[in-house]
């Protein structure tokens, strides 16, 4: 059995099935790196909300991706 790299929601939408968290990434550079190295290594899904804290690192590292 393999996993895919996809789930298909009920609206028949595709998301990726492993996302990647910056809950209690509270410095702006820990976020920044961190989003930039998990894009790098693939991750397509980023868990993140205005309480973390860090939407302006998180925003940025993915207009610096290129992603």
């Amino acid at each position: 059995m393999t996993i895919s790299k996809t789930i298909t929601l009920a609206n028949g939408v595709e998301m990726p099935r492993l996302g990647y968290g910056v809950f209690r990434m509270k410095e702006h550079d820990v976020a920044y790196q961190g989003v930039i190295e998990a894009l790098n290594a693939g991750y397509r899904a980023i868990d993140t909300a205005a309480i973390y804290e860090n939407e302006e690192a998180v925003g940025k590292a993915i207009k610096d991706s290129g992603v």
